[in-house]
């Protein structure tokens, strides 16, 4: 019989710091006395005695963990040290005063077990204490006595309590059914009770469930796995869950299962003696585990839960725990998160080395895809195939050149196969074999550049350099980034990652798989251009980051030593030092200027000066806005940026002197003249005679013909409402036709915040005749378009809001909120003044952090200023958004005066500030 617990190796302090044994048991008797028999007295004192001891316990580990913020490993034996007093106590106590039982029949034996997580000796501050009760035979009712009495301590205590209640045969019958019952039971540690009892589970689980069913166990295990990846995102996802996601614990407990079980290891350092693992490989999975128990750990402290998912919140706040500080125009959460998607990285490689063992004993089949094509491409002296990878012949042979270092990848590319884990090894033991002199060898750029732009799928073997540290080798520059967090919610992948997507990206455009959704980008590749240029433009377009200078223009410097070094000629090494230095240009332009203003594309044209250039822009600004994540590109940005790559091509071929203003607004009469033909030739008269010209300039047709017919017997008091579904931009098109009064925009702005609609794109005009018209495109908090059946519910909000039944400056507080898991990120406020991006406006260029009531504040703050907001262009990237507002001052002019610059940045940061103040209480 085992009633106490074993003292691990090592704690995270003392022993008797976090459970003196002694004393407690000590005073167990002392209760027992003062009790006198009454056994609900005894559990009350008992539990009183146990809960001090726990949350005593707990502050002891916290404390220590807080002075040694990376002792993961102590941490988790100390919680689960702390855990098996605490279980083992309040089983002593039932046994042994509850109910006792002096002469135990063969029945009457029970063993008791932790399982999971616990069974492995590893707990977090939060985790589950998961028990197996084991009878021999079916449960007596002294058994259920001892078990009940035991569990409602532990529930008393607070303790989140997984429990099970079998026999041996129960444990054999479950286990071969549910293979998470099985992981269970192969996890288990004997905790207290019959140890013979216990003994007999272990070798009928091993003879009679275990023994044969290796390869059902594995298969079972990456099945798991690859759904629970599925489900989590398979890349590495910027708010990524410590258990569950692709890297985490969860995958490095799976490589412990499978290893138990097909190898019978108890620990995972055994696997080096099985050859396995190397011991380097060994130590990285120990680094890794231990980084990822920490940063679990630090997460359940910070929330006092079992939070798992690392929100951008907790990142701050693990970040700091973990004892991360900013540095060199980085900050602290970027620097921890870049460090855990690099052990992230580290889990994957471990699991394909195993997994590859397994293949390689028959243990697990080989990849699926290996097995659907049986025929495959012939190989290239040196390599082999192995179990459906691609394997090296001869090692030494191999390393007797050593551009055989990216000759792996080509052929990987070549033969369609996986590369061997044995084949990966190799190559990062000799990464110091790539050199200055290897970088510089025509050989060694021709193969790259080849890996770039010969076989149609350049981001497969990119990854894979990437995870090994070639590609690192190989472009120095690139190691910075390796697994870099930008820390925002605009981007989805880490700054690689994001990378390798935008070449991804190219070459779908490349295998003609994205006509449809991508026209001009499609057409410009087909008419012809350099590839070499734009491939190695995005390669490094965003190697500049995470430094204090503008990332384009360190990038750009980069550039012009990378692309020399690549082997590209002298007139490509400028193009490609351009397009990084300019690429966000064209990007900017479109969204964050209005593009109906022809000084927008003149300006632009003048920027970009060359056809060349203009489609290669075009090209690399598609494929870095598509890389930033999976739904970051739609129809809205796709139409802007269509729309800026015609208009300035048009200008290019006819002359920037084809882009104006007067012939604009006879063609745009032209067109509605033809539109509503069937009108009266009076009615049509007003209506082209009624709007100035900015009116005709600034909208299409289609909205012409809706203000048209909105304003045709329009009462002075009524407020006029179209709603439209506008697919071509992924928005809705509100267009609003009233009597024109001051601050008209703030009032439409505001009423459009309270029904939660995002503006994208707005404009106002005001007639000779005294209507102002107001066409607004806007998108749900999804960023898609109103569907049809909630445009009627919005259509009475807006009217409510116009007509005063509902006043925005107050409704809008309580819905002017940032949510908790957005409130770490830091956007600072840039307020620019621009009177030469127009020819009649001043472009006034607010960047800031985003929230519901923002634009309502700053047009509000604008119109009590008697500033006329002619157009406002909305451009959001996750929590920043830069609102441009092209503006007149009262009399039509232009805001010249620094003075009243000053005045109206100051009134606007103070709306700002005190709108972030209410939106975060």
């Amino acid at each position: 019989m085992k009633d106490s617990p074993t003292l691990p190796d090592t704690l995270i302090c003392p022993a008797e710091q976090i459970f003196d044994l002694n004393a407690i048991r000590l005073k167990f008797e002392t209760h027992a006395s003062e009790a006198k028999g009454d056994d609900a007295q005894l559990r009350k004192l008992a539990v009183a005695t146990l809960s001090d001891a726990k949350s005593k316990g707990r502050d002891v580990i916290a404390q220590a963990l807080s002075q040694l913020p990376f002792a993961a490993h102590a941490a988790t034996r100390s919680y689960s040290w702390l855990t098996d007093c605490i279980v083992q106590n309040a089983l002593w106590l039932a046994t042994a005063h509850l109910h006792p039982l002096a002469n135990p029949t063969q029945s009457e034996r029970l063993a008791v077990f932790a399982v999971g997580g616990y069974g492995r000796g590893e707990m977090a501050p939060q985790s589950d204490v998961d028990l197996l009760f084991l009878t021999p035979y079916k449960i007596t009712a002294w058994a259920e006595s001892v078990i009940e009495s035991t569990l409602y301590v532990l529930w008393d205590l607070k303790l989140k309590v997984g429990h099970s209640s079998r026999t041996v045969r129960d444990c054999l019958r479950l286990g071969a059914q549910d293979f998470t019952i099985r992981t269970a039971l192969l996890e288990r540690r004997f905790l207290f009770g019959d140890l013979d009892l216990g003994e007999d589970l272990g070798t009928r689980l091993r003879e009679d469930l275990f023994k044969g069913t290796e390869r059902e166990f594995v298969e079972a295990k990456l099945e798991e796995r690859d759904t629970r990846h599925e489900k989590q995102g398979q890349r590495y996802m910027v708010e990524p869950n410590v258990k569950e996601g692709k890297g985490g614990l969860r995958d490095l407990q799976s490589l412990f299962w499978i290893a138990k079980y097909t190898y019978q290891v108890d620990d995972v350092a055994q696997l080096v003696e099985r050859g396995l693992f190397t011991q380097d490989e060994f130590d990285l999975f120990a680094q890794a585990e231990n980084f990822l128990w920490a940063s679990r750990c630090h997460l359940h402290l910070a929330t006092g839960r079992a939070t798992e998912q690392l929100t951008f919140d907790m990142q701050v706040e693990v970040a700091e725990r973990m004892g991360y500080t900013d540095s060199a125009g980085r900050r602290a959460v970027e620097v921890f998160m870049q460090d855990y998607f690099r052990q992230a990285t580290v889990v994957g490689d471990l699991t394909r080395i195993l997994l590859t063992k397994l293949e390689a004993d028959h243990v697990k089949s080989e990849p699926l895809l290996q097995r659907l094509f049986a025929r495959r491409r012939k190989m290239k002296p040196g390599y082999i195939e192995v179990n459906g990878r691609l394997g090296i012949v001869n090692e030494k042979s191999f390393l007797k050149d050593r551009l055989n270092l990216l000759r792996l990848f080509e052929e990987g590319l070549r033969t369609g196969l996986l590369i061997h884990p044995d084949a990966m090894r190799l190559v990062t033991a000799n990464l110091h074999l790539i050199d200055n002199d290897f970088r510089t060898t025509p050989e060694a750029q021709k193969l790259f550049l080849d890996l770039l732009l010969k076989h149609g799928n350049p981001e497969r073997a990119l990854r894979r350099m990437n995870e090994l540290g070639v590609l690192s080798a190989f472009i120095p520059e690139f190691e910075p980034i390796r697994a870099m967090m930008q820390f925002n919610m605009y981007h989805s992948y880490t700054v690689d990652e994001h990378t390798i997507q935008t070449i991804s990206q190219l070459a779908q455009i490349e295998r003609r798989e994205l006509i449809e959704e991508l026209p001009v980008a499609s057409s410009i590749l087909d008419e012809g251009v350099n590839r070499r240029v734009l491939y190695v433009a995005l390669l490094v377009h965003d190697l500049g980051k995470g430094r204090d200078e503008d990332h384009s223009i360190l990038g750009a410097q980069m550039a012009r030593h990378i692309a020399p070094r690549l082997g590209l000629k002298p007139a490509e090494c400028e193009t490609v030092e351009w397009l990084v230095r300019y690429h966000l240009l064209m990007s900017d332009m479109a969204q964050k200027r209005d593009i109906a203003d022809p000084r927008t594309v003149r300006d632009f044209a003048k920027a970009v000066q060359t056809r060349e250039r203009l489609d290669l822009l075009c090209v690399l600004t598609v494929c870095d806005i598509r890389g930033v994540g999976p739904d970051t590109w739609n129809n809205w940005k796709a139409s802007l940026i269509r729309a800026l790559y015609r208009q300035t091509r048009r200008a290019m071929e006819g002359g920037l002197e084809a882009l104006n203003r007067e012939q604009r607004g006879s063609d745009a009469k032209r067109n509605l003249r033809k539109a509503l033909s069937n009108w009266e030739t009076k009615d049509l008269k007003i209506e082209t005679g009624r709007h100035y010209p900015p009116y005709w300039q600034g909208l299409h047709v289609t909205a012409h013909v809706v203000f048209a017919k909105l304003l045709r017997d329009l009462k002075d008091d009524d407020v006029a409402i179209d709603l439209h579904l506008d697919e071509d931009r992924d928005a809705t098109r509100a267009c609003f036709a009233l009597a024109d009064h001051p601050g008209i925009f703030s009032r439409l702005a505001g009423a459009l915040a309270l029904v939660g609609a995002n503006v994208v794109d707005a404009r106002t005009y005001t007639s000779n005749d005294g209507y102002a018209t107001a066409a607004f495109w806007i998108q749900d908090a999804d960023g898609s378009p109103y569907e049809a059946a909630r445009l009627p519910r919005l259509s009475q909000m807006i009217h409510k809001t116009l007509k005063g039944e509902v006043v925005a400056r107050e409704a809008i507080k309580s819905r002017d909120k940032i949510k908790k898991r957005e409130r770490a990120f830091r956007v600072p406020t840039h307020i620019t003044f621009d009177n030469e991006g127009s020819e009649i406006y001043t472009i006034i260029e607010v960047d800031t952090r985003d929230r519901p009531g923002l634009l309502y504040d700053l047009t509000r703050t604008l119109a009590n200023s008697n500033v006329y907001i002619n157009s406002a262009v909305i451009a959001t990237y996750g929590e920043q958004v830069v609102d441009t507002f092209y503006v007149k001052d009262m009399f039509g002019l232009k805001f010249h005066s620094q003075s009243k610059q000053k005045t109206l940045e100051r009134k606007l940061r103070e709306a700002i500030e005190l709108g972030a103040e209410r939106a975060v209480t």
